[in-house]
């Protein structure tokens, strides 16, 4: 039984995080125009959200400059050019993958950047990594996240020696990812539960980000805030990979907290991102996404079948079931 007040109450420990930008641009390549940017910015302040996601630091030498907008790349002077010296309450974040960036070059020290966040993302596999990437990150002044991406399909005993060994990292949330949006409520209840296990043995906070292959990402976000989940992830318009986030408005609707303002999500919504979806950017729920879902893969399958325009989901669904 959830404690009434988790889901009732205001709670000054929630944090809101919106990762439009990021999780968005895996739909555009990172496409936006800094006039977006700039609007989402003014957006996200109005609301009351706590941090803004701009994008990924990826490598340029893995990574294309030419084949990506530059959010792909957070470069510090272009965060700048939109935020200048963010004399706000809102805070900037960027997501650092493993693997994927050159952090120890890329990541300048915290007094000479505009960033506030270094969110890490890794699999289990690359724990050790993530954890160095977390020292690094932490030695150069920034406050520090860690995404444990596809827990789905991790086993209890993995995740546990995992959160063990980067609790003992100056990290300071441990983030739940439901990147395949394979899970229900009732195993968010149970993850959240391991997880805040191990934040509460090493003093460290959890967040949730929910995808929403199952239209589950709202309701286990919300069911990770009865368990006592602080950070939340959320996009506007639900905006992000296949079938997309937890939507900002919903989030915001839900939270009984003071400090956020629903009204201006839906002014960005109406000039932004209905535009968006009028020049043919796709993402959001759809019976392929629910499929990979439902069969707990990567929905790199469905995403192809998307920009495929294929309508034959019975054909597909028999793709998936022989893979799987």
């Amino acid at each position: 039984m959830k404690e009434i007040a988790k889901l009732m109450d205001y709670r000054s420990d929630v944090r809101v995080v919106d990762a439009t930008l990021r999780d968005g641009g895996l739909v555009n390549d990172f496409y936006f125009t800094d006039e977006f940017v700039r609007a989402l910015y003014l957006a996200n302040i109005k609301s009351g959200v706590d941090y803004m996601e701009f994008g990924y630091k990826a490598s340029r030498e893995l990574f294309d400059e030419n084949k990506f907008g530059k959010w792909k790349f957070c470069k510090d002077e272009d965060i700048r050019a939109i935020v200048g010296e963010n004399n706000t309450d809102l805070k900037i974040a960027v997501m650092a993958d493993v693997g994927r960036c050159d952090y120890k070059n890329d990541i300048l020290n915290k007094a000479d950047s505009p960033i506030d966040l270094i969110r890490v993302a890794t699999y289990l596999n690359t724990i050790p990594l993530a954890a160095d990437m977390i020292e690094n990150a932490a030695k150069k002044g920034y406050e520090v996240s860690c995404n444990i991406m596809a827990i789905s399909n991790t086993q209890e005993r993995d995740l546990e020696a995992a959160l063990d060994i980067l609790g003992k990292t100056p990290v300071d949330v441990f983030y739940i990812v439901d990147s395949y949006g394979a899970l229900y409520p009732e195993q968010i209840a149970r993850i959240a539960d391991t997880f805040l296990n191990f934040a509460s043995k090493y003093g460290k906070k959890v967040g949730i980000h929910a995808h929403n292959n199952q239209q589950l990402a709202f309701a286990n976000t919300i069911e990770a805030v009865g368990d006592g989940v602080d950070w939340l992830d959320g996009t506007y318009a639900g905006m992000g990979r296949g079938a997309g986030n937890c939507a900002m408005e919903l989030l915001l609707g839900f939270l009984r907290n003071p400090k956020y303002s629903v009204f201006p999500v839906f002014q960005f919504v109406d000039k932004y991102m209905t535009k968006l979806r009028e020049e043919g950017t796709v993402w959001g729920y759809d019976l392929q996404y629910l499929m990979t879902g439902l069969l707990n893969q990567h929905p790199r399958t469905a995403i192809q079948f998307t920009k495929d325009r294929r309508n034959d989901y019975a054909e597909f669904y028999k793709e998936l079931v022989v893979q799987d």
